[in-house]
Parts: structure tokens; C-alpha cells; sequence
């Protein structure tokens, strides 16, 4: 995923989880409200069994969501899609959360745990599960907009004037297009080679940033690398159609898989 995917899917991760943990904490209470002959041991056990799985099993909506968001399907499209996800979360669940409080009663309780019968359980589960696979998918899905969103607002900011603005953190670096040496991916961030000698990391991804920087004359030479071309030095063979991008005191990597990057930097 690029960084901006990954940021969404964090930022949704953590809602979720929080709404799950005050349900869980609710539905504690509520039964120990309603039924304190069970105590709050079981309760909890039940609760905590069933955050702990759903909390795994998000990964199948914000996997979901990243697909939607990436290639816009039409709902023909995605209807197959969503059903068959619903329906492995929802075996997930079950499953993960039964095998925990069979773990949990041994370890703790005086029996068993037991489930109930498959054929009315399950489906009782699967309501549930139905509405908060729904729920988690239109978070994901938002938050990964949002994320697109604050990506494109950022790659108009470069474009906009021959300045360029490197929000540091909290911190905002102001620099001439033409002092910026390259730019390389460095996990979620996009690190900023200055001719000074200054390395400002950006929190966004390095495709985010390509659109802008080309208008400006910047050349992507390898997956994680784009360099101005005016700062090029020199190019070195490295074989099999490699080369090394010379620009001063950094050198950069140029695959032989962006053969256009090479026609920009001889010509």
C-alpha cells in the first residue's frame, strides 16, 4: 500500500477498535446488570474474546476498501466481492472467538464453554457480523477518501508556485524547487535530498508526489527515487541496463524498468 493507503487504514484501525472496546465494555455491564448471577468473569470473557478476533479480522473490510478506493468498481462488481467477505468474517469470528473462550474456560472457569447449536447460533451471529462488517467497511472507506484527499491537496501545494512547501512534522520547509537535489520513499514518508545538505521528511508517499514534481521537471528513475535533472552529473552503467544517477555528493538509482526516465536524462 502507499503511505496515504496505509495512513487511512491505520486512522479507520484505530476507530474501529475503539468502538469495539466500549461495546465490549458496555455489553459487560449490561449483563451483569441483567443477569449478576453470571458474575462479570464470563461476561468479560465473552466480550473480550470477540473484540480480540474482530479487531484481527478487519483486515478483511479495509483490504476491501482499498480495492473499492483503488479501482472504482461498479456495485455489480462489488457486490460479489462484499458477500463473499461478509461471509468468511463471519466464519472468522465465530471460529476465532469460540477457540478463545475454549482456552479461557479451561484456563479460568469451573466447565466448558459451549457454543449452542451451529444451525441457530450461527445465524445469529451472522446478523451481527452483517452489520459490523458493513459498519467497518464505510469507515474504511472513508477514511481511505480522506487520505486521497489530503494527497492531492498536497501534490496542488507543490504545484501551485516554483517554492515548495516540506511539512516537516509540524514544521514547514520552504525551499526553490531547484534546490531540491531528489526525493526518495522512506517508508511512510517521502525524504527530500536539499542541496544544502538537509534531509526534511514529508509524511506522504512518493507516487502522491509525482504528478507535482514532474510538472516541474522531476523524472521517476526507480520505485522508490525521483531526482531533479537539472542536478544531474553523470550517469554510470551498473549492467543489465542499470544505472547510477550521479547528482553531486548523492547518487540514485536508475532501473532499467523506467526506460524513459534514461531518454529524459541523456537528452
Amino acid at each position: 500500500m502507499s503511505g496515504e493507503e496505509r495512513q487511512g487504514v491505520w486512522r479507520a484501525w484505530l476507530l474501529g477498535a475503539g468502538l469495539v472496546s466500549c461495546i465490549a465494555v458496555v455489553n459487560v455491564l449490561t449483563v451483569r446488570h441483567d443477569a449478576p448471577r453470571l458474575g462479570t468473569l464470563a461476561p468479560a470473557i465473552w466480550e473480550a474474546s470477540s473484540a480480540l478476533v474482530t479487531m484481527v479480522i478487519f483486515t478483511l473490510p479495509a483490504a476491501v476498501a482499498v480495492w473499492t478506493t483503488r479501482t472504482g468498481p461498479r456495485w455489480w462488481r462489488a457486490l460479489p466481492v462484499h458477500l463473499a467477505a461478509v461471509v468468511l468474517y463471519s466464519v472468522l469470528h465465530v471460529s476465532g472467538f469460540v477457540a478463545l473462550r475454549k482456552l479461557a474456560y479451561l484456563a479460568v472457569m469451573d466447565g466448558p464453554y459451549r457454543f449452542g447449536p451451529l444451525s441457530t447460533e450461527f445465524p445469529y451471529e451472522f446478523r451481527k457480523d452483517l452489520l459490523a462488517y458493513g459498519l467497518a467497511s464505510i469507515i474504511f472507506y472513508l477514511s481511505l477518501r480522506r487520505s486521497a484527499r489530503e494527497a492531492a491537496a498536497q501534490v496542488q501545494t507543490a504545484t501551485a508556485a516554483a517554492n515548495f512547501d516540506i511539512r516537516d512534522g509540524a514544521r514547514l520547509v520552504r525551499v526553490p524547487v531547484s534546490e531540491i537535489v531528489a526525493v526518495r520513499s522512506a517508508g511512510n514518508y517521502a525524504e527530500f535530498l536539499l542541496a544544502d545538505g538537509r534531509r526534511p521528511l514529508m509524511r506522504t508517499s512518493l507516487g502522491a508526489l509525482e504528478t507535482g514534481m514532474a510538472a516541474h521537471g522531476f523524472v521517476r528513475t526507480h520505485r522508490s527515487w525521483l531526482v531533479n535533472p537539472v542536478r544531474v552529473t553523470g550517469l554510470r552503467p551498473e549492467g543489465s541496463g542499470d544505472y547510477a544517477v550521479e547528482l553531486g555528493a548523492v547518487e540514485a538509482p536508475l532501473s532499467r524498468r523506467f526506460p524513459q526516465a534514461l531518454a529524459a536524462l541523456r537528452g
